[in-house]
């Protein structure tokens, strides 16, 4: 039985990541249609119908492209850096319960091993921007350190409302606790103050400040090509969905929903939200980067230190576990 549940579960995990790059990269073509409608211009239209096999042809581009490191960068620190950025995220993805029963690892500390994964993107980035001994990317580099410092201050606290409503870090219990009422109605804030602070993690407008094309050329990113390149934007997309996962699980009630099964619905709230990412990039232009961190510090934080408050305090006072 040991043996049989190991080989299930190894199965399992072959067939998510499958599903989750290939998730990734139709979600570039969906981003470049959607942007396209946005701003009055065709998007991908060439290959494929719809230019749905965009994606397709992007991916074999940039296999077969050269790779090629910079003179003077540290190889080692340079090719790892993609990796650092890419794999935490996948490996965050094993904890998501999609339904009953169904996840890779049920961890009791499950929400603690996800923001950690999350979290671990940001090395990849300051690595690949010291590796590659260029200016440009070292300020992009520093950026994202500095970011995740100013929005992981607020992203753990925006979740413990939850946490105190549940009194567990279980992703699965967390969903189960959401049969009759959805999280995000008991806690609208904390929602809010996640998807604003899970779009800093996963790096997207208006919180791309690491790489911004007007003023760092591409930032960490300026040397990287090839599937090193390929690597890095991976990890970004991955990211949007671990934090649209994120999202579904522990506010908008995970795979609970009428009619059809629970994998389906689970699917259908991550892929709403993930939409509502590139919404937001067609709709807010980027902030002075003073400002970003200004607004991490002085108001969503305080904010989320209220959420906590109040959260607690109704706990309390209602005799919740």
């Amino acid at each position: 039985m040991i043996i049989l549940g190991t080989i299930l579960t190894l199965v399992f995990s072959a067939v998510l990541i499958a599903a989750l790059l290939v998730a990734a990269g139709v979600f570039t073509w969906v981003e470049r249609r959607v942007l396209g409608f946005f701003q009055e211009r065709l998007g991908p239209n060439r290959v494929g119908p719809f230019g749905f096999l965009q994606w397709v042809a992007d991916t074999v581009k940039l296999i077969t492209k050269e790779d090629a490191a910079p003179p003077g960068a540290d190889l080692f620190a340079y090719r790892l850096a993609p990796v650092l950025a890419s794999a935490p995220v996948l490996a965050g993805f094993g904890v998501i319960a999609f339904a009953p029963q169904m996840s890779v690892a049920a961890l009791d500390m499950g929400l603690i091993f996800a923001m950690g994964m999350l979290a671990l993107t940001v090395y990849g980035m300051v690595l690949g921007a010291w590796a590659s001994r260029n200016r440009y990317a070292m300020l992009g580099g520093l950026r994202a350190g500095a970011q995740l410092l100013a929005y992981e201050s607020f992203l753990g606290l925006s979740l413990m409302g939850v946490v105190l409503l549940t009194g567990s870090f279980n992703l699965g219990q967390i969903v189960a606790a959401q049969g009759d009422l959805w999280f995000v109605v008991q806690q609208p804030l904390g929602c809010l103050l996640f998807l604003i602070a899970g779009t800093a993690a996963a790096h997207r407008l208006p919180f791309d400040l690491q790489e911004s094309e007007q003023d760092l050329v591409a930032g960490f990113m300026t040397e990287y090509s090839g599937m090193s390149f390929a690597l890095f934007f991976l990890g970004e997309y991955l990211a949007i969905l671990l934090v649209a996962a994120l999202a579904t699980t522990l506010f908008f009630g995970g795979w609970h929903g009428p009619w059809l099964p629970g994998p389906v619905w689970f699917g259908v709230k991550m892929g709403v939200i993930a939409f509502a990412f590139i919404w937001v990039r067609a709709a807010l232009p980027r902030p002075r980067y003073d400002q970003l961190i200004t607004f991490a510090w002085k108001a969503a934080l305080p904010l989320a230190l209220l959420n906590l408050l109040l959260t607690g305090a109704l706990v309390v006072l209602g005799g919740q576990p």
